[in-house]
């Protein structure tokens, strides 16, 4: 299988969720449930649209293969769609809340650990093997969290759990590859607005809102959710979980420098020596990966 599409995808869906806390920012008077809500209803809405009306003989097509699927299949695909779902919601909430709340920093840290959650989830859930150089990176990486977490404990345990949160949605993707994608998307953050539909009711929308709000969640819905999300689920199409969890690390890297440069958040040596050490383990990560690449283009010119 050619893998470069794939490495493109991925590289491009976490360069632009890099960029998410120019958006969100700016959004910072209005509370995290606020943002999430008209996010995921707008999100949902047009993903139906489009699906509905611009390619009903894909919707068609797909309906009739989970149709002429077995019982337990049908029943597996939806199980791991709701959680998918439900892992959507609470990540996104906890995201906003955290980057609008607490820090960029700390948003930064939680996908410096998601990463090594993935590769954990991912080799004892679904034995996917690592080699030993990668086994050096997801160390080095590790003591990149615990250098970074030294600065507040905090800090530290909201960004596990926005953390652990996307690394279990990672995990269900590689499970998830009967139907099609931008299909499956629309039905996951459905199921995310159905889960936080409960919440619309009893939730206070006070908060006026403006036409600058409005335009900055139309952004955000497909700039920031659908297109980045559509392409991180066709890299798990054919990339490992744990080398997609890899490429996470482009989040964090570009919102550290943007809390530092363009936010003017504080910057420590030992923030500097972290994010160091995480540049390294990346590349090292991926060196196995290159030379096997290599490897097939050398067999396949011999042939």
């Amino acid at each position: 299988m050619n893998t470069t599409k794939h490495y493109l995808a991925v590289t491009l869906a976490f360069t632009i969720w890099g960029f998410f806390s120019l958006v969100l920012k700016p959004l910072s008077d209005f509370s995290a449930f606020d943002i999430l809500t008209y996010r995921s209803i707008v999100s949902a809405s047009i993903m139906l649209i489009v699906s509905l009306f611009l390619r009903p003989k894909v919707l068609k097509k797909n309906i009739q293969v989970f149709k002429s699927l077995e019982k337990k299949q049908r029943i597996r695909i939806l199980i791991i769609n709701l959680f998918s779902g439900l892992f959507l919601a609470l990540n996104w909430y906890i995201f906003i809340y955290v980057m609008n709340n607490v820090s960029v920093g700390a948003t930064a840290l939680a996908y410096l650990i998601c990463p090594i959650l993935t590769m954990v989830l991912a080799f004892a859930i679904l034995k996917e093997k690592l080699f030993k150089l990668q086994w050096v990176s997801v160390i080095l990486s590790l003591t990149a969290c615990i250098l970074l977490s030294l600065g507040g404990l905090i800090d530290f345990v909201y960004s596990m759990v926005i953390a652990l949160t996307y690394a279990i949605y990672l995990v269900l993707q590689r499970k998830n590859k009967e139907m099609d994608r931008f299909l499956i998307l629309t039905v996951q953050i459905t199921f995310a607005v159905l889960i936080l539909s409960p919440f619309f009711v009893t939730h206070d929308f006070t908060t006026a809102k403006t036409n600058f709000f409005y335009s900055m969640i139309a952004l955000i819905a497909v700039g920031f959710t659908i297109i980045p999300m559509f392409l991180n689920i066709y890299a798990l199409r054919g990339l490992n979980s744990s080398v997609v969890g890899i490429f996470i690390y482009l989040n964090p890297l570009i919102n550290f420098f943007l809390a530092v440069f363009y936010f003017k958040e504080s910057f420590t040596y030992l923030q500097g020596l972290s994010y160091g050490l995480i540049i390294i383990s990346i590349i090292l990560f991926n060196i196995p990966a290159l030379k096997n690449s290599i490897n097939r283009r050398r067999a396949a010119h011999i042939q």
